[in-house]
Protein backbone atom coordinates (compact mmCIF):
# COMPACT_ATOMS: atom_id res chain seq x y z
CA UNK A 1 0.00 0.00 0.00
CA UNK A 2 1.40 3.55 -0.92
CA UNK A 3 2.06 5.68 1.82
CA UNK A 4 -0.32 8.63 1.37
CA UNK A 5 -3.07 5.79 1.78
CA UNK A 6 -2.20 5.29 5.04
CA UNK A 7 -0.36 7.99 6.25
CA UNK A 8 -2.70 11.10 7.65
CA UNK A 9 -0.76 13.85 5.73
CA UNK A 10 -1.14 17.71 6.86
CA UNK A 11 -2.92 17.89 2.94
CA UNK A 12 -5.48 15.40 4.21
CA UNK A 13 -6.52 17.37 7.71
CA UNK A 14 -6.35 20.90 5.12
CA UNK A 15 -8.84 18.92 2.69
CA UNK A 16 -11.03 17.72 5.55
CA UNK A 17 -11.32 20.36 7.58
CA UNK A 18 -12.87 21.69 4.61
CA UNK A 19 -15.53 19.06 4.38
CA UNK A 20 -16.10 20.18 7.70
CA UNK A 21 -16.46 23.65 7.29
CA UNK A 22 -19.17 22.92 4.37
CA UNK A 23 -22.04 22.18 7.07
CA UNK A 24 -21.80 25.07 8.54
CA UNK A 25 -21.59 26.55 5.72
CA UNK A 26 -24.51 24.85 4.45
CA UNK A 27 -28.50 25.46 5.08
CA UNK A 28 -28.23 23.50 7.94
CA UNK A 29 -25.52 24.60 9.47
CA UNK A 30 -27.34 26.92 12.21
CA UNK A 31 -29.09 23.67 13.06
CA UNK A 32 -25.92 21.60 13.61
CA UNK A 33 -24.73 24.26 15.45
CA UNK A 34 -27.67 24.29 17.92
CA UNK A 35 -27.45 20.78 17.86
CA UNK A 36 -23.48 20.94 19.09
CA UNK A 37 -24.15 23.27 21.83
CA UNK A 38 -27.17 20.99 23.39
CA UNK A 39 -24.58 18.16 23.44
CA UNK A 40 -21.83 20.37 25.18
CA UNK A 41 -24.86 21.01 27.94
CA UNK A 42 -25.96 17.50 28.18
CA UNK A 43 -22.40 16.99 28.42
CA UNK A 44 -21.74 19.08 31.59
CA UNK A 45 -25.37 17.57 33.25
CA UNK A 46 -23.41 14.43 32.86
CA UNK A 47 -20.53 15.41 34.58
CA UNK A 48 -22.07 17.24 37.03
CA UNK A 49 -24.82 14.73 37.70
CA UNK A 50 -21.54 12.45 38.36
CA UNK A 51 -19.51 14.36 40.94
CA UNK A 52 -23.22 14.58 42.62
CA UNK A 53 -23.54 11.07 42.53
CA UNK A 54 -19.65 10.40 44.10
CA UNK A 55 -20.81 12.68 47.10
CA UNK A 56 -24.09 11.37 47.52
CA UNK A 57 -22.42 7.65 47.14
CA UNK A 58 -19.22 8.80 50.11
CA UNK A 59 -22.83 9.51 52.15
CA UNK A 60 -24.11 6.40 51.67
CA UNK A 61 -21.52 4.33 52.46
CA UNK A 62 -20.87 6.23 55.43
CA UNK A 63 -24.76 6.22 56.68
CA UNK A 64 -23.99 2.26 56.17
CA UNK A 65 -20.51 2.51 58.37
CA UNK A 66 -22.50 4.76 61.19
CA UNK A 67 -25.36 2.43 61.45
CA UNK A 68 -27.44 5.36 60.74
CA UNK A 69 -30.70 3.96 58.92
CA UNK A 70 -32.81 7.20 58.40
CA UNK A 71 -29.62 8.73 56.74
CA UNK A 72 -29.45 5.85 54.74
CA UNK A 73 -32.76 5.60 53.70
CA UNK A 74 -32.22 9.69 52.25
CA UNK A 75 -29.28 8.82 50.25
CA UNK A 76 -30.50 6.21 48.91
CA UNK A 77 -33.52 7.78 47.65
CA UNK A 78 -31.15 10.82 46.38
CA UNK A 79 -29.88 8.05 44.49
CA UNK A 80 -32.50 6.48 42.47
CA UNK A 81 -33.55 10.24 42.07
CA UNK A 82 -30.00 11.39 40.40
CA UNK A 83 -30.26 7.85 38.72
CA UNK A 84 -33.28 8.55 36.90
CA UNK A 85 -31.94 12.25 36.19
CA UNK A 86 -28.86 10.52 34.72
CA UNK A 87 -31.37 8.35 32.27
CA UNK A 88 -32.66 10.82 31.13
CA UNK A 89 -30.01 12.84 30.12
CA UNK A 90 -27.92 10.11 28.85
CA UNK A 91 -30.68 9.11 26.50
CA UNK A 92 -31.18 12.66 24.69
CA UNK A 93 -27.53 13.07 24.46
CA UNK A 94 -27.36 9.96 22.69
CA UNK A 95 -30.38 10.30 20.25
CA UNK A 96 -28.79 13.78 19.90
CA UNK A 97 -25.75 13.19 19.33
CA UNK A 98 -27.09 10.30 16.20
CA UNK A 99 -29.34 12.68 14.93
CA UNK A 100 -26.07 15.53 14.56
CA UNK A 101 -24.04 12.23 12.76
CA UNK A 102 -26.85 11.62 10.78
CA UNK A 103 -27.26 15.35 9.09
CA UNK A 104 -24.07 15.63 8.97
CA UNK A 105 -23.63 12.38 6.84
CA UNK A 106 -26.20 13.32 4.84
CA UNK A 107 -24.60 16.57 3.83
CA UNK A 108 -21.24 15.55 3.48
CA UNK A 109 -22.45 12.43 0.96
CA UNK A 110 -24.38 14.81 -0.69
CA UNK A 111 -21.43 17.30 -1.01
CA UNK A 112 -19.24 14.31 -2.75
CA UNK A 113 -21.40 12.75 -4.52
CA UNK A 114 -21.40 16.68 -6.31
CA UNK A 115 -17.91 16.75 -6.67
CA UNK A 116 -18.32 12.51 -7.96
CA UNK A 117 -20.21 13.32 -10.50
CA UNK A 118 -19.10 17.19 -11.44
CA UNK A 119 -16.42 17.27 -14.52
CA UNK A 120 -16.10 13.80 -14.90
CA UNK A 121 -14.45 12.94 -11.75
CA UNK A 122 -15.75 9.41 -11.58
CA UNK A 123 -14.21 8.51 -15.11
CA UNK A 124 -10.65 10.37 -14.38
CA UNK A 125 -10.30 7.85 -11.23
CA UNK A 126 -11.43 5.00 -12.63
CA UNK A 127 -9.72 5.52 -16.22
CA UNK A 128 -5.91 6.59 -14.02
CA UNK A 129 -6.84 3.35 -11.58
CA UNK A 130 -4.99 5.21 -8.93
CA UNK A 131 -7.71 5.05 -6.41
CA UNK A 132 -9.38 2.39 -5.50
CA UNK A 133 -13.02 1.89 -4.19
CA UNK A 134 -14.00 5.34 -4.78
CA UNK A 135 -17.84 4.18 -3.99
CA UNK A 136 -17.01 2.48 -0.50
CA UNK A 137 -15.19 6.14 0.52
CA UNK A 138 -18.10 7.90 -0.41
CA UNK A 139 -20.38 5.33 1.47
CA UNK A 140 -19.06 3.42 4.37
CA UNK A 141 -16.35 5.76 4.77
CA UNK A 142 -18.19 8.63 5.09
CA UNK A 143 -20.53 7.32 7.38
CA UNK A 144 -17.29 6.14 9.82
CA UNK A 145 -16.12 9.65 9.42
CA UNK A 146 -18.56 11.69 10.30
CA UNK A 147 -19.81 9.31 13.52
CA UNK A 148 -16.66 9.01 15.10
CA UNK A 149 -15.27 12.45 14.27
CA UNK A 150 -18.36 13.42 16.06
CA UNK A 151 -18.02 10.99 19.04
CA UNK A 152 -14.47 11.76 19.18
CA UNK A 153 -15.06 15.39 19.67
CA UNK A 154 -17.58 14.81 22.33
CA UNK A 155 -15.01 12.31 23.95
CA UNK A 156 -12.48 15.02 24.34
CA UNK A 157 -14.67 17.69 25.47
CA UNK A 158 -16.44 14.97 28.09
CA UNK A 159 -12.80 14.31 29.03
CA UNK A 160 -12.24 18.14 28.83
CA UNK A 161 -15.16 18.15 31.22
CA UNK A 162 -14.64 15.32 33.50
CA UNK A 163 -10.67 16.44 34.35
CA UNK A 164 -12.30 20.27 35.29
CA UNK A 165 -14.74 18.15 37.63
CA UNK A 166 -12.95 15.48 39.11
CA UNK A 167 -9.51 16.88 39.43
CA UNK A 168 -10.89 19.30 42.78
CA UNK A 169 -12.19 16.11 44.16
CA UNK A 170 -9.12 13.53 44.17
CA UNK A 171 -7.07 16.24 45.07
CA UNK A 172 -8.93 16.92 48.11
CA UNK A 173 -8.85 13.89 48.92
CA UNK A 174 -4.76 12.50 48.28
CA UNK A 175 -2.71 15.40 46.27
CA UNK A 176 -0.25 12.37 45.53
CA UNK A 177 -3.38 10.38 44.51
CA UNK A 178 -3.94 12.80 42.31
CA UNK A 179 -0.47 12.91 40.60
CA UNK A 180 -0.04 9.25 40.48
CA UNK A 181 -3.44 9.28 38.22
CA UNK A 182 -1.56 11.51 35.66
CA UNK A 183 2.20 9.92 36.13
CA UNK A 184 0.10 6.57 35.02
CA UNK A 185 -1.80 8.43 31.96
CA UNK A 186 1.05 9.73 30.99
CA UNK A 187 2.92 6.35 31.19
CA UNK A 188 -0.13 4.45 29.49
CA UNK A 189 -0.87 6.63 26.69
CA UNK A 190 3.48 6.22 25.39
CA UNK A 191 3.36 2.73 25.65
CA UNK A 192 0.07 2.36 23.95
CA UNK A 193 0.94 4.45 20.95
CA UNK A 194 4.45 2.97 20.70
CA UNK A 195 2.96 -0.50 20.69
CA UNK A 196 -0.44 0.01 18.48
CA UNK A 197 1.08 2.41 15.88
CA UNK A 198 0.98 -0.35 13.30
CA UNK A 199 -2.60 -0.47 13.47
CA UNK A 200 -3.42 2.70 11.56
CA UNK A 201 -1.86 1.29 8.31
CA UNK A 202 -3.34 -2.59 8.53
CA UNK A 203 -6.86 -0.35 8.99
CA UNK A 204 -6.46 0.95 5.86
CA UNK A 205 -5.23 -2.11 4.06
CA UNK A 206 -8.26 -3.94 5.93
CA UNK A 207 -10.72 -1.61 4.39
CA UNK A 208 -9.25 -2.04 0.70
CA UNK A 209 -9.11 -5.55 0.95
CA UNK A 210 -12.52 -6.13 2.23
CA UNK A 211 -13.98 -4.29 -0.47
CA UNK A 212 -11.78 -5.97 -3.45
CA UNK A 213 -13.35 -8.93 -2.22
CA UNK A 214 -17.34 -7.20 -2.38
CA UNK A 215 -16.22 -6.02 -5.81
CA UNK A 216 -15.37 -9.48 -7.12
CA UNK A 217 -18.37 -11.14 -5.77
CA UNK A 218 -20.31 -7.72 -7.06
CA UNK A 219 -18.88 -8.88 -10.54
CA UNK A 220 -19.80 -13.03 -10.48
CA UNK A 221 -23.65 -11.28 -9.87
CA UNK A 222 -23.71 -9.12 -12.67
CA UNK A 223 -22.42 -11.65 -14.74
CA UNK A 224 -23.50 -14.27 -13.65
CA UNK A 225 -25.31 -15.55 -17.46
CA UNK A 226 -21.93 -15.20 -19.07
CA UNK A 227 -19.80 -17.28 -16.34
CA UNK A 228 -22.02 -19.82 -16.30
CA UNK A 229 -22.06 -20.24 -20.72
CA UNK A 230 -18.50 -20.00 -20.51
CA UNK A 231 -17.67 -22.05 -17.53
CA UNK A 232 -14.99 -19.47 -15.92
CA UNK A 233 -16.33 -20.74 -12.56
CA UNK A 234 -12.64 -21.97 -11.24
CA UNK A 235 -10.91 -19.10 -12.30
CA UNK A 236 -13.56 -16.76 -10.56
CA UNK A 237 -12.92 -19.37 -7.59
CA UNK A 238 -9.73 -18.72 -7.98
CA UNK A 239 -9.53 -15.13 -7.56
CA UNK A 240 -12.26 -14.61 -4.57
CA UNK A 241 -9.86 -16.68 -2.66
CA UNK A 242 -6.88 -14.94 -3.71
CA UNK A 243 -9.49 -12.07 -2.24
CA UNK A 244 -9.98 -13.66 0.85
CA UNK A 245 -6.42 -14.80 1.41
CA UNK A 246 -5.25 -11.39 1.09
CA UNK A 247 -7.89 -10.13 3.61
CA UNK A 248 -7.35 -12.90 6.27
CA UNK A 249 -3.24 -12.42 6.26
CA UNK A 250 -3.79 -8.87 6.61
CA UNK A 251 -6.40 -9.46 9.62
CA UNK A 252 -4.32 -12.03 11.58
CA UNK A 253 -1.63 -9.08 11.28
CA UNK A 254 -4.28 -6.91 12.92
CA UNK A 255 -5.41 -9.71 15.61
CA UNK A 256 -1.60 -9.69 16.64
CA UNK A 257 -1.08 -6.02 16.96
CA UNK A 258 -4.08 -6.16 18.95
CA UNK A 259 -3.17 -9.39 21.11
CA UNK A 260 -0.07 -7.27 22.08
CA UNK A 261 -1.94 -4.08 22.62
CA UNK A 262 -4.29 -6.25 24.59
CA UNK A 263 -1.84 -7.35 27.59
CA UNK A 264 -0.93 -3.66 27.95
CA UNK A 265 -4.41 -2.47 28.04
CA UNK A 266 -5.71 -4.92 30.19
CA UNK A 267 -3.10 -4.64 32.92
CA UNK A 268 -3.89 -1.28 32.90
CA UNK A 269 -7.19 -1.22 33.61
CA UNK A 270 -6.95 -4.05 36.29
CA UNK A 271 -4.40 -1.94 37.87
CA UNK A 272 -6.77 1.01 38.03
CA UNK A 273 -9.41 -0.51 40.70
CA UNK A 274 -7.04 -1.06 43.09
CA UNK A 275 -4.11 1.98 42.87
CA UNK A 276 -6.78 4.22 44.78
CA UNK A 277 -7.41 1.63 47.43
CA UNK A 278 -3.57 1.31 47.88
CA UNK A 279 -3.54 4.93 48.81
CA UNK A 280 -6.38 5.80 50.22
CA UNK A 281 -7.16 2.44 52.61
CA UNK A 282 -4.08 3.11 54.48
CA UNK A 283 -5.72 6.66 55.32
CA UNK A 284 -8.68 5.05 56.68
CA UNK A 285 -6.62 2.69 59.12
CA UNK A 286 -5.33 5.53 60.66
CA UNK A 287 -8.30 7.44 60.90
CA UNK A 288 -8.06 10.14 58.96
CA UNK A 289 -11.24 9.47 56.69
CA UNK A 290 -14.17 8.00 56.91
CA UNK A 291 -15.21 4.56 54.71
CA UNK A 292 -17.19 6.63 52.37
CA UNK A 293 -13.83 8.70 51.11
CA UNK A 294 -12.55 5.27 49.85
CA UNK A 295 -15.40 4.82 47.49
CA UNK A 296 -15.33 8.28 46.77
CA UNK A 297 -11.98 7.74 45.98
CA UNK A 298 -12.25 5.32 43.56
CA UNK A 299 -15.03 6.67 41.72
CA UNK A 300 -12.99 9.91 41.28
CA UNK A 301 -9.82 7.86 40.35
CA UNK A 302 -11.97 6.07 37.73
CA UNK A 303 -13.89 8.79 36.24
CA UNK A 304 -10.48 10.84 35.69
CA UNK A 305 -8.50 7.85 34.72
CA UNK A 306 -10.98 7.52 31.76
CA UNK A 307 -10.45 11.17 30.94
CA UNK A 308 -7.04 11.08 31.32
CA UNK A 309 -6.25 7.63 29.41
CA UNK A 310 -8.37 8.71 26.21
CA UNK A 311 -5.70 7.41 23.86
CA UNK A 312 -6.11 4.18 25.88
CA UNK A 313 -9.45 2.98 25.41
CA UNK A 314 -10.04 4.57 22.21
CA UNK A 315 -6.79 3.63 20.49
CA UNK A 316 -8.23 0.92 18.10
CA UNK A 317 -11.20 2.95 17.01
CA UNK A 318 -8.12 5.88 16.63
CA UNK A 319 -6.20 4.01 14.55
CA UNK A 320 -9.34 3.01 12.63
CA UNK A 321 -10.61 6.15 12.32
CA UNK A 322 -7.06 7.87 11.23
CA UNK A 323 -6.98 5.06 8.36
CA UNK A 324 -10.49 6.48 6.98
CA UNK A 325 -9.15 10.40 7.55
CA UNK A 326 -6.11 9.23 4.92
CA UNK A 327 -8.84 8.02 2.23
CA UNK A 328 -11.10 10.62 2.44
CA UNK A 329 -7.96 12.57 2.07
CA UNK A 330 -6.53 10.57 -0.76
CA UNK A 331 -10.27 11.43 -2.48
CA UNK A 332 -10.79 14.65 -2.05
CA UNK A 333 -7.35 14.83 -3.28
CA UNK A 334 -8.80 12.94 -6.71
CA UNK A 335 -11.58 15.42 -6.73
CA UNK A 336 -9.01 18.65 -6.37
CA UNK A 337 -6.99 16.93 -9.75
CA UNK A 338 -10.65 16.30 -11.23
CA UNK A 339 -11.35 19.90 -11.12
CA UNK A 340 -8.20 20.91 -12.57
CA UNK A 341 -7.53 21.92 -15.84
CA UNK A 342 -6.78 18.98 -17.51
CA UNK A 343 -2.99 19.01 -18.36
CA UNK A 344 -3.89 16.88 -21.85
CA UNK A 345 -2.53 19.46 -24.98
CA UNK A 346 -5.81 18.53 -26.59
CA UNK A 347 -7.93 21.45 -26.56
CA UNK A 348 -11.57 20.92 -26.22
CA UNK A 349 -14.27 23.95 -26.90
CA UNK A 350 -18.14 23.39 -25.93
CA UNK A 351 -19.62 26.82 -27.40
CA UNK A 352 -23.18 27.01 -26.58
CA UNK A 353 -25.03 28.13 -29.75
CA UNK A 354 -22.80 26.29 -31.64
CA UNK A 355 -24.35 23.48 -34.35
CA UNK A 356 -21.28 22.47 -36.17
CA UNK A 357 -18.17 20.30 -35.27
CA UNK A 358 -14.74 20.82 -36.24
CA UNK A 359 -11.54 19.52 -36.00
CA UNK A 360 -8.49 21.93 -36.02
CA UNK A 361 -4.97 20.48 -36.77
CA UNK A 362 -5.82 17.47 -34.71
CA UNK A 363 -3.17 14.69 -33.81
CA UNK A 364 -3.55 11.95 -31.50
CA UNK A 365 -1.38 9.20 -30.24
CA UNK A 366 -1.31 5.97 -28.40
CA UNK A 367 0.36 6.24 -24.69
CA UNK A 368 3.93 4.82 -25.83
CA UNK A 369 4.23 8.21 -28.54
CA UNK A 370 2.81 6.54 -32.00
CA UNK A 371 0.24 8.31 -34.37
CA UNK A 372 -3.04 7.47 -34.42
CA UNK A 373 -4.47 10.39 -36.38
CA UNK A 374 -1.86 12.76 -38.04
CA UNK A 375 -3.30 16.72 -38.68
CA UNK A 376 -6.81 16.17 -38.99
CA UNK A 377 -8.50 19.70 -40.02
CA UNK A 378 -12.17 19.25 -41.06
CA UNK A 379 -15.37 20.98 -40.41
CA UNK A 380 -18.97 18.88 -40.42
CA UNK A 381 -22.28 21.56 -40.45
CA UNK A 382 -25.49 20.43 -38.49
CA UNK A 383 -26.95 17.46 -40.53
CA UNK A 384 -23.78 15.92 -42.05
CA UNK A 385 -23.13 12.53 -42.61
CA UNK A 386 -19.91 11.10 -42.14
CA UNK A 387 -18.12 7.47 -42.34
CA UNK A 388 -15.00 7.14 -40.50
CA UNK A 389 -13.18 4.11 -41.74
CA UNK A 390 -9.55 2.59 -40.17
CA UNK A 391 -8.26 -0.63 -39.98
CA UNK A 392 -6.55 0.74 -36.12
CA UNK A 393 -9.48 0.20 -33.95
CA UNK A 394 -7.19 2.67 -31.67
CA UNK A 395 -7.52 5.29 -34.20
CA UNK A 396 -11.34 5.40 -34.62
CA UNK A 397 -11.55 5.58 -30.73
CA UNK A 398 -9.10 7.81 -29.84
CA UNK A 399 -11.08 10.31 -32.05
CA UNK A 400 -14.35 9.33 -30.34
CA UNK A 401 -13.09 9.50 -26.71
CA UNK A 402 -11.50 13.28 -27.81
CA UNK A 403 -14.69 14.74 -29.50
CA UNK A 404 -16.57 13.20 -26.04
CA UNK A 405 -14.39 15.46 -23.93
CA UNK A 406 -12.65 12.09 -22.86
CA UNK A 407 -9.12 13.62 -23.76
CA UNK A 408 -6.45 11.45 -25.44
CA UNK A 409 -3.02 12.36 -25.18
CA UNK A 410 -2.54 14.46 -28.58
CA UNK A 411 -2.54 18.18 -29.99
CA UNK A 412 -5.06 20.61 -31.80
CA UNK A 413 -8.63 22.21 -31.22
CA UNK A 414 -11.73 20.10 -31.23
CA UNK A 415 -14.67 22.85 -31.68
CA UNK A 416 -17.58 21.08 -30.70
CA UNK A 417 -21.42 22.16 -30.17
CA UNK A 418 -22.09 21.65 -25.96
CA UNK A 419 -24.25 18.33 -24.65
CA UNK A 420 -27.54 19.29 -26.21
CA UNK A 421 -26.75 19.55 -29.92
CA UNK A 422 -24.11 16.12 -30.09
CA UNK A 423 -24.65 13.19 -28.61
CA UNK A 424 -22.65 9.89 -28.56
CA UNK A 425 -23.16 6.04 -28.41
CA UNK A 426 -21.33 3.97 -27.50
CA UNK A 427 -20.97 -0.33 -28.94
CA UNK A 428 -22.38 -0.94 -25.47
CA UNK A 429 -24.44 1.73 -24.09
CA UNK A 430 -25.66 2.32 -20.46
CA UNK A 431 -29.08 2.16 -19.69
CA UNK A 432 -29.26 2.87 -15.72
CA UNK A 433 -32.21 1.72 -13.95
CA UNK A 434 -35.27 3.78 -14.24
CA UNK A 435 -39.37 4.57 -15.83
CA UNK A 436 -39.05 4.58 -19.86
CA UNK A 437 -39.87 8.16 -19.16
CA UNK A 438 -36.52 8.64 -17.25
CA UNK A 439 -34.60 6.69 -19.70
CA UNK A 440 -35.78 8.81 -22.63
CA UNK A 441 -35.37 11.94 -20.85
CA UNK A 442 -39.06 13.52 -21.95
CA UNK A 443 -39.07 17.61 -22.02
CA UNK A 444 -40.56 18.94 -18.93
CA UNK A 445 -42.34 21.36 -21.06
CA UNK A 446 -45.11 21.32 -23.30
CA UNK A 447 -48.05 19.09 -24.19
CA UNK A 448 -47.68 15.76 -21.85
CA UNK A 449 -50.21 14.07 -23.89
CA UNK A 450 -48.48 14.45 -27.49
CA UNK A 451 -45.05 14.07 -26.29
CA UNK A 452 -46.59 10.66 -24.95
CA UNK A 453 -48.20 9.78 -27.80
CA UNK A 454 -45.24 11.00 -30.06
CA UNK A 455 -42.86 9.09 -27.93
CA UNK A 456 -45.11 5.39 -27.93
CA UNK A 457 -45.04 5.73 -31.68
CA UNK A 458 -41.25 5.97 -31.72
CA UNK A 459 -41.24 3.13 -29.44
CA UNK A 460 -43.16 1.11 -32.49
CA UNK A 461 -41.49 2.03 -35.12
CA UNK A 462 -38.40 0.67 -33.33
CA UNK A 463 -39.78 -2.56 -32.42
CA UNK A 464 -39.74 -1.23 -28.65
CA UNK A 465 -43.58 -1.56 -28.00
CA UNK A 466 -43.45 -4.83 -26.33
CA UNK A 467 -40.95 -3.25 -23.63
CA UNK A 468 -44.08 -1.40 -22.28
CA UNK A 469 -45.93 -2.48 -19.23
CA UNK A 470 -49.21 -4.11 -19.32
CA UNK A 471 -50.73 -0.76 -18.60
CA UNK A 472 -48.75 0.91 -21.22
CA UNK A 473 -47.55 3.49 -19.44
CA UNK A 474 -44.12 5.15 -19.25
CA UNK A 475 -43.42 5.21 -15.41
CA UNK A 476 -43.02 1.88 -14.19
CA UNK A 477 -39.07 1.54 -13.35
CA UNK A 478 -37.14 -1.86 -14.46
CA UNK A 479 -33.35 -2.75 -14.64
CA UNK A 480 -33.34 -2.39 -18.55
CA UNK A 481 -29.76 -3.95 -18.53
CA UNK A 482 -31.00 -7.42 -17.45
CA UNK A 483 -34.41 -7.05 -19.46
CA UNK A 484 -33.01 -6.58 -22.54
CA UNK A 485 -30.62 -7.34 -25.51
CA UNK A 486 -27.74 -5.54 -26.95
CA UNK A 487 -29.83 -4.59 -30.22
CA UNK A 488 -32.76 -3.45 -27.70
CA UNK A 489 -30.48 -1.63 -25.53
CA UNK A 490 -29.30 0.26 -28.73
CA UNK A 491 -32.07 1.17 -29.99
CA UNK A 492 -33.64 2.55 -26.60
CA UNK A 493 -30.49 4.71 -26.85
CA UNK A 494 -31.40 5.96 -29.69
CA UNK A 495 -34.79 6.61 -29.14
CA UNK A 496 -33.49 9.28 -26.70
CA UNK A 497 -31.54 10.88 -29.31
CA UNK A 498 -34.25 11.16 -31.71
CA UNK A 499 -36.52 12.44 -29.11
CA UNK A 500 -33.66 15.41 -28.40
CA UNK A 501 -33.08 15.79 -31.87
CA UNK A 502 -29.80 16.90 -31.42
CA UNK A 503 -27.40 18.47 -34.52
CA UNK A 504 -24.69 15.50 -34.25
CA UNK A 505 -24.87 12.05 -33.33
CA UNK A 506 -21.55 10.16 -32.70
CA UNK A 507 -22.03 6.39 -33.16
CA UNK A 508 -19.44 3.82 -32.27
CA UNK A 509 -19.69 0.42 -34.92
CA UNK A 510 -23.32 -0.29 -35.05
CA UNK A 511 -22.64 -3.37 -37.43
CA UNK A 512 -20.85 -4.95 -33.65
CA UNK A 513 -24.57 -4.98 -32.69
CA UNK A 514 -26.80 -4.63 -35.41
CA UNK A 515 -27.71 -6.67 -38.93
CA UNK A 516 -26.76 -4.17 -42.49
CA UNK A 517 -30.52 -4.14 -42.60
CA UNK A 518 -31.36 -2.69 -39.07
CA UNK A 519 -28.23 -0.12 -39.69
CA UNK A 520 -29.64 0.81 -42.88
CA UNK A 521 -32.95 1.04 -40.98
CA UNK A 522 -31.75 3.21 -38.40
CA UNK A 523 -29.57 5.68 -40.02
CA UNK A 524 -32.82 6.45 -42.56
CA UNK A 525 -34.40 7.39 -39.33
CA UNK A 526 -31.42 9.68 -38.30
CA UNK A 527 -31.95 11.30 -41.90
CA UNK A 528 -35.76 11.28 -41.45
CA UNK A 529 -35.37 13.84 -38.00
CA UNK A 530 -32.54 16.10 -39.63
CA UNK A 531 -30.20 14.42 -37.07
CA UNK A 532 -26.12 14.64 -38.53
CA UNK A 533 -23.94 11.51 -37.96
CA UNK A 534 -20.77 10.49 -37.63
CA UNK A 535 -19.80 6.34 -37.88
CA UNK A 536 -16.93 4.41 -36.82
CA UNK A 537 -17.13 1.38 -39.56
CA UNK A 538 -14.81 -0.81 -40.89
CA UNK A 539 -12.35 -0.41 -44.17
CA UNK A 540 -14.87 -2.14 -46.48
CA UNK A 541 -17.97 -0.94 -45.25
CA UNK A 542 -19.78 0.85 -47.92
CA UNK A 543 -20.33 4.94 -47.86
CA UNK A 544 -23.86 4.61 -48.87
CA UNK A 545 -26.17 7.10 -46.74
CA UNK A 546 -22.95 9.28 -46.55
CA UNK A 547 -21.66 12.55 -47.59
CA UNK A 548 -18.36 11.68 -47.22
CA UNK A 549 -15.56 8.98 -45.71
CA UNK A 550 -13.11 9.98 -43.31
CA UNK A 551 -10.01 6.86 -43.94
CA UNK A 552 -7.69 7.13 -41.15
CA UNK A 553 -4.28 4.87 -42.40
CA UNK A 554 -2.20 2.78 -39.92
CA UNK A 555 0.61 5.62 -39.76
CA UNK A 556 -2.34 8.39 -38.65
CA UNK A 557 -2.82 9.93 -42.25
CA UNK A 558 -6.15 10.19 -43.47
CA UNK A 559 -7.93 11.11 -46.58
CA UNK A 560 -11.56 12.68 -47.23
CA UNK A 561 -13.42 11.14 -49.93
CA UNK A 562 -16.27 13.63 -50.88
CA UNK A 563 -19.43 10.75 -51.79
CA UNK A 564 -22.28 14.01 -53.15
CA UNK A 565 -21.68 16.73 -55.89
CA UNK A 566 -22.46 18.88 -52.96
CA UNK A 567 -20.72 18.17 -49.66
CA UNK A 568 -21.92 18.79 -47.36
CA UNK A 569 -18.43 18.36 -45.53
CA UNK A 570 -15.54 20.64 -46.00
CA UNK A 571 -11.93 20.05 -44.92
CA UNK A 572 -11.10 23.24 -42.21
Amino acid sequence: MKAPETRVTRDSWQRIRREMRALLDSREGSKAVWMFLLLIAFLAAISGLNVLMSYIGRDFMSAIEDRDRARFLREAWLYIGVFAVSTVTAVLYRYLEERLGLLWRSQQTSRLLERYLRNRAYFRIEDSGALPNPDQRITEDVRSFTTSTLSFVLMTLNASITVFAFSSVLWSISPRLFGIAVAYALFGSAVTALVGRRLIGLNSQQLDKEANLRAELLQLREHAELVALQHREPLLHQRLLGRLEQLVANSRRMIAVNRNLGFFSNGYNYLIQIIPALIVAPMFMDGEVSFGVVTQSAVAFSFLMGAFSLLITQFQSISTYAAVVARLGRLLEAFDQADAPPPAPVEVYCEPGRRNLAYEDLSLYRPEGQPLVSGLNLSLPPGSRLLVRSSSGHAKLALFRATAGLIEAGAGRILRPCQDQLMFVPERPYLPHGSLRQLLLLPAAGDGAADEARVLALLRRLRLDHLLPADGGLDHEQDWLSRTGLGEQLRLVLARVLLARPALVFLDRLRMTLDPAEQHQLLALLREYGIGYLLLARPDDAGTGFDATLDIAADGSWSLTTLKSEPALVPA
